[in-house]
């Protein structure tokens, strides 16, 4: 099963007034931390399992991967820095805002409990995540579509390991199994926020600077419930989804990983190597 991803149609070309608009550049980026936060978040509990793999090879992998996200964060912030137009830096936006600004889903800041729990997290970010940035390929931003094209085909290798591994987990061992369908089943619940939409993302979305990943929530499930039948692991039946992150609404491990993240930027105010 396969779609194609990206549209053909002509990108659409950014008015070059459309910034000189407060609501429209506080949008813009409100989107980019949205964007951003998913990136940089997940990308600290990846870096936490640095030499703690269950051997060396997806010890490397999940490292490289954790360096794949954390560059492509700081481009974001760079340009959301640019946007503000006074002294903030990346390092201000990533270390010196409080819990309740950062603007990430529920289901990257979940903690890693085991091996099975980071895989299965993995996979549902990564197939949102190949398929938000080949749309957002079609931005009229010409700054986002360099982005995108830029981290595609990191997102491709993610997407491929993290399903591997799901496969390998879900039809191995019974303990392997075991523990696969127990992190799909609690890490199902946060999977739809994903596609939920703030203010500044339809704000976003109508200016054709956003993909609209709605269109794409249906193919989302239908790929991730494949491979969980590849993976002889069954499709959990939930009443609601959890969400709130996107607004400033996190879990309660969200204060833990931010206290460990900012702890020398807050200790040692304007270090330099």
């Amino acid at each position: 099963m396969e779609k194609q991803l990206s549209s053909s149609k002509p990108i659409r070309e950014l008015n070059p007034q459309f910034l000189e608009s407060k609501e429209n550049k506080q949008h813009l980026i409100d989107y980019l931390l949205g964007v951003a936060d998913n990136y940089l978040i997940l990308g600290q509990r990846l870096g936490e399992l640095c030499g703690h793999g269950p051997n060396l090879e997806p010890d490397i992998a999940i490292t490289n991967i954790s360096l794949d996200i954390l560059g492509q964060v700081r481009s974001y912030y760079q340009y959301i820095a640019q946007l503000k137009g006074d002294k903030t830096t990346e390092d201000d936006i990533a270390f010196l805002r409080t819990e309740r600004e950062y603007k990430n889903v529920l289901l990257v800041e979940q903690p890693n409990i085991d091996f099975a729990y980071v895989i299965v997290r993995q996979y549902f970010f990564d197939v949102y995540n190949r398929l938000f940035l080949n749309a957002l390929q079609q931005s009229a931003d010409e700054t986002l579509r360099a982005l995108a094209f830029k981290g595609i085909k990191e997102a491709n290798y993610h997407e491929r390991f993290s399903g591997d591994w799901l496969k390998r987990l879900g039809d191995g061992t019974a303990e392997s199994k075991a523990k696969a369908q127990e992190a799909v089943n609690n890490l199902w619940i946060f999977t739809e926020e994903l596609f939920h939409k703030t203010e500044a993302d339809t704000s976003m979305v109508e200016a054709g600077v956003a993909p609209d990943m709605l269109q794409f929530k249906e193919y989302y499930y239908e790929k991730i419930e494949e491979q969980l039948s590849i993976a002889t692991l069954d499709i959990p039946e939930v009443e609601y989804f959890q969400k709130g992150g996107k607004q400033g609404v996190h879990s309660e491990h969200m204060g833990y990983l931010l206290s460990e993240m900012q702890y020398m930027q807050r200790t040692y105010p304007n270090s330099k190597w």
